[in-house]
């Protein structure tokens, strides 16, 4: 099982966990609300996670210009 970070708006990989022993409550997944979590993580077919953050870049982006969160693909 992976568990992949992509940042949602530009679609970058930011990172992934290759272990079988990570949990949830390591990952921090049990503090997130059920909306969050359906909004936030993806549970794929194979067994992989995809996990739904946003990269500096695009965070940086936004603050500077927040009517980007207006458009549905502000940073593609």
């Amino acid at each position: 099982m992976a568990v992949n970070y992509v940042c949602r708006h530009c679609k970058s990989a930011m990172g992934s966990i290759n272990s079988e022993h990570v949990s949830e409550i390591q990952l921090g997944f049990h503090f997130l609300t059920p909306e969050e979590r359906s909004d936030i993580i993806a549970y794929n077919p194979n067994g992989d996670v995809t996990v739904n953050v946003v990269c500096d870049y695009c965070r940086e982006a936004i603050e500077s210009n927040p009517e980007l969160l207006l458009v549905s693909n502000p940073l593609q």
